[in-house]
């Protein structure tokens, strides 16, 4: 007991320490704070919190986790992962080389304006004055940056051309349409007031925010481009190994060898090419996977018209699985979301589709953000899109997380630390589908192995990339010889892992563990599984590493059995 109450106690002074360091990570969990800047990101702020973290793990190893039950363990066990990745990232040096496209900081605060719902004229009012705090948090992210560049770390020269485009381009569409505005737009017409508001905020936009992102671009285009390197792998800048291999532990939630990874994803593409294979053999091509891949890229019906009647079909689509939802699932969550395009003057650089969760006060619903070039998202990607993004996958797994009041804060707002979880989890229910006899059409099906060989792919090439020295080239190539997927999807994914060195690894490695995890549930329980027990039980797990998500799953699989033998 004394430890339980050591072990709470210490979680609700680490998570009073993410708010304080992490103010935009507050803001979305519903927690007020005062912070005078969204970011604090300037490089003394990153060392301060590498110190804490040191610190604070010497007291976590005083409390010992043998004696807890199984989700005070798991507790442990990711404080103390979440603690060492601070430390690690300053060892490192990963600090001094943030993400700049396509997640850089000018995506996190659109991010957050995107989320934000208002209120009360309180609520506007604070937010047009953290709308006048960016140009002091992008003034630290050019510190940061400039840190970097003193200290001989250097980005590829296309992460830096590609984030003046994106940065470029959030501002370069008109006020009134930028997501900064768009929460004070749809509230302009409630009273005078709020009008007057709206006016206040559109000034504050054109006069603090948009030349906060513009100076940013400069910097990016005047200091770090200059410096760039050719190069494209993540082994080859200063402290390379440890910097990839920081940003494998920090996606996948394992210690991993990036040409074991390799490996993986080498034999994962040779599994699903057999599938496809049986595939193009229903659809009348066997033996020619390829005069497949052909026929549906020429096949103009796979192609929406407009942006707008794509999002259209994504809606559609997305009620007609809601309504299968109860069959898999005990427990549903009680903010529901919706569907929109993303702008056109940023979508190209974009993936096709990603899910933003809701608020954790529920005021504001989910969205699925589809693309609004039809091109980049055919038809036969829709299903397996809409079963990862929306419900059963990221925004159902993520509202459920908020709301489980048993479990710590920093679990039941941190969801998005862990991808290898959020994304094994939502790549799972792309199959899933099938047990929800959507995959009806041999093109359908075909879809759903087209999105799963994606992602073992993205072992391949991101590993190929930044391990083997594979040209953006050898990446877009690899992607064409095994998918149907159009160019301009190809080119802007194999952009995207150049960008995000070791993201793109959590999907496949977090499915396989999901998949695992069910294969020996069914197998220990057998007649007596159900799985709308089990889907509630990853539920419960709330967002963890994988081997904590094993352990806590092992454990349910365990009390199964003694529950039905009783």
């Amino acid at each position: 007991m004394a430890e339980h109450q050591l072990l709470k106690q210490f979680a609700e002074d680490y998570w009073a320490f993410r708010c304080a360091e992490f103010p935009i990570e507050a803001i979305m969990a519903g927690v007020a704070t005062d912070a005078g800047s969204l970011f604090r990101e300037a490089p003394a702020d990153h060392r301060r919190r590498a110190e804490w973290a040191e610190a604070a793990l010497a007291k976590l190893r005083a409390i010992a986790p043998d004696g807890l039950d199984p989700q005070d363990r798991a507790s442990w066990l990711l404080l103390e992962h979440e603690l060492s990745a601070l430390v690690s990232a300053v060892a490192c040096r990963a600090y001094l080389r943030p993400p700049l496209y396509p997640l850089g900081p000018d995506f996190t605060l659109s991010y957050w304006a995107n989320a934000t719902a208002l209120a009360t004229v309180a609520d506007a009012r604070t937010y047009i004055a953290r709308l006048q705090t960016v140009p002091a948090a992008m003034g630290d992210i050019r510190a940061l940056l400039g840190e970097g560049v003193e200290q001989g770390l250097r980005y590829p020269r296309l992460v830096i051309e590609r984030a003046v485009e994106q940065a470029r381009g959030m501002v370069a569409m008109p006020v009134a349409a930028n997501a900064f505005f768009q929460p004070l737009a749809r509230t302009a017409s409630r009273s005078a007031a709020w009008a007057a508001l709206a006016e206040e905020g559109m000034v504050v936009v054109e006069r603090a925010v948009y030349p906060a992102v513009l100076a940013y671009a400069d910097f990016l285009e005047t200091v770090l481009l200059p410096a760039a390197r050719d190069g494209l792998a993540s082994i080859d800048d200063v402290d390379g190994d440890a910097f990839y291999g920081h940003l494998i532990r920090e996606y996948t939630t394992l210690p991993g060898d990036p040409h074991d990874i390799h490996a993986l994803g080498l034999a994962e593409v040779e599994r699903i090419t057999g599938e496809m294979l049986a595939v193009a053999a229903d659809a009348g091509c066997a033996g020619d996977l390829g005069e497949f891949r052909r026929r549906l890229q020429t096949d103009n019906s796979q192609i929406a018209e407009s942006g707008e009647a794509l999002r259209e079909q994504i809606e559609i689509l997305s009620k007609r699985i809601d309504a299968r939802i109860p069959e898999f699932f005990g427990r549903v969550p009680r903010t529901t979301y919706g569907v929109q395009s993303i702008p056109e003057a940023v979508a190209e650089k974009m993936p096709p589709a990603y899910a933003q969760p809701n608020p954790a006060d529920g005021s504001m619903p989910g969205v699925h953000w589809i693309t609004s070039i039809p091109g980049k998202c055919p038809r036969y990607m829709h299903l397996p899109l809409a079963l990862h993004e929306a419900w059963p996958g990221h925004l159902m797994h993520l509202a459920l997380i908020q709301e489980m009041d048993q479990l710590p804060a920093f679990r039941r707002f941190g969801g998005l630390r862990y991808s290898a979880c959020l994304e094994g989890w939502a790549l799972y229910c792309e199959r899933l589908g099938e047990e929800m006899d959507f995959y009806d059409t041999p093109e359908k099906r075909y879809g759903r192995l087209e999105m799963e060989i994606w992602r073992a792919v993205r072992l391949v090439v991101d590993t190929g990339i930044h391990a083997k020295g594979w040209s953006r080239e050898q990446g877009i190539a690899y992607f064409q010889a095994n998918m149907a997927m159009p160019l301009e999807t190809v080119t802007a994914e194999v952009d995207r892992y150049i960008g995000l060195p070791g993201q793109a690894l959590a999907y496949q490695i977090g499915n396989l563990k999901f998949r695992e995890l069910r294969a020996r549930a069914e197998a220990a329980l057998g007649d007596d599984f159900r799985i709308r027990d089990f889907h509630d039980a990853l539920m419960a797990a709330g967002p963890v590493t994988l081997p904590v998500l094993e352990a806590l799953i092992d454990d349910w699989t365990a009390r199964q059995r003694v529950a039905e033998a009783a």
